[in-house]
């Protein structure tokens, strides 16, 4: 008889592979790093300091949350994982050079103490920290929302303010800045991490060839997003490219909507999960003419319960019992 003591037990994220959520969330924070660098070079050193704020306060939130609980501090090192490293890069690749030093700690305290640590920690947080830390922060300092630095680096390389790429697509139509300019991140207004778009593919496949994402789900997010900005333009299809390559879109297709904790069990359940994001990114894009996609991201993820509840896989080898008449 199997004894259930001798069991162990662990929440997700869990992978197939001889490897663990440390090894995993260590990765993930190498493939963020292009981005990162990029981000630093377009908007200089004080975006190096909001990343730095925002992962140290991360780390420093959940040490402090473990020893107020009676963790010895040996045992918080050695059970570490990097998933609070994880969520503080993520909440400070996107911010904007415009935001205060001071808003990536408050963030990063809220996202790991409240939505993170106080629901039972790693792969227990109904949504995604990083994104729940993002929409906090842009709801606490809305004053500083409406105006974004533009790098312009390859240029004069002098820094200005303005509305970003998206807003621009989305209250004026199609946009002046080339494609390649979108794709590159040059002269482009926005957040730290989310303008090169290039260094955020980089990092992507990476993550795809360690099998640490399925980058289909991304793709069909991203996909279905520019379709249906496509459709609510009169089909022109000369928006795909600047509605998927402006904004945020890359950054939270690739590596927020695809968190493990966050995400559906089943095949079927992620088919449905990111046509559904696309959907709504694209629709509350058009309705509110800003950036969405952490507020779609997150409602999302209270959806997950929900999928996982009616669709449900079939066990390996399973056959249906006929009736018996």
């Amino acid at each position: 008889m199997l004894n259930n003591n001798l069991l162990k037990y662990s929440s997700s994220p869990h992978i197939k592979a001889p490897h663990g959520t440390k090894w995993i969330m260590l990765n993930v924070c190498i493939a963020l790093l292009p981005a990162c660098i990029m981000g630093v070079i377009y908007f200089g050193l004080y975006a190096l300091l909001l990343l730095a704020l925002s992962v140290l306060s991360a780390v420093l939130a959940e040490v402090i949350f473990l020893l107020c609980i009676g963790k010895k501090f040996n045992e918080i090192i050695k059970s570490f994982d990097f998933t609070s490293c994880v969520t503080g890069l993520l909440m400070g690749m996107t911010l904007g050079t415009n935001y205060p030093w001071y808003s990536p700690i408050f963030g990063s305290f809220f996202a790991i103490i409240v939505v993170k640590m106080l629901f039972g920690g790693t792969g227990k947080n109904l949504v995604n920290p990083a994104i729940a830390g993002r929409i906090f922060i842009f709801i606490s300092f809305q004053s500083v929302v409406a105006e974004w630095v533009t790098p312009t680096l390859f240029t004069t390389g002098e820094i200005t303010t303005g509305a970003t790429a998206l807003v621009n697509l989305l209250e004026n139509g199609l946009l002046s800045i080339s494609n390649f300019n979108l794709f590159f991140g040059i002269g482009v207004a926005g957040c730290i991490g989310e303008t090169c778009k290039i260094a955020l593919l980089v990092g992507a496949i990476y993550l795809a060839i360690l099998k640490i994402i399925d980058i289909r789900y991304p793709l069909i997010y991203v996909a279905v997003t520019g379709l249906f900005t496509v459709c609510l333009n009169g089909f022109n299809f000369e928006y795909f490219l600047p509605s998927i390559l402006s904004g945020g879109l890359i950054i939270g297709a690739f590596f927020m909507a695809t968190d493990y904790v966050t995400t559906p069990n089943t095949k079927l359940g992620n088919y449905i999960y990111f046509i559904l994001l696309g959907l709504i990114t694209a629709g509350l894009r058009q309705a509110t003419k800003m950036e969405v996609i952490s507020f779609a991201i997150m409602l999302m993820n209270l959806v997950i319960p929900l999928l996982d509840k009616f669709i449900i896989p079939k066990p390996f080898g399973y056959k249906k019992q006929r009736e018996v008449k």
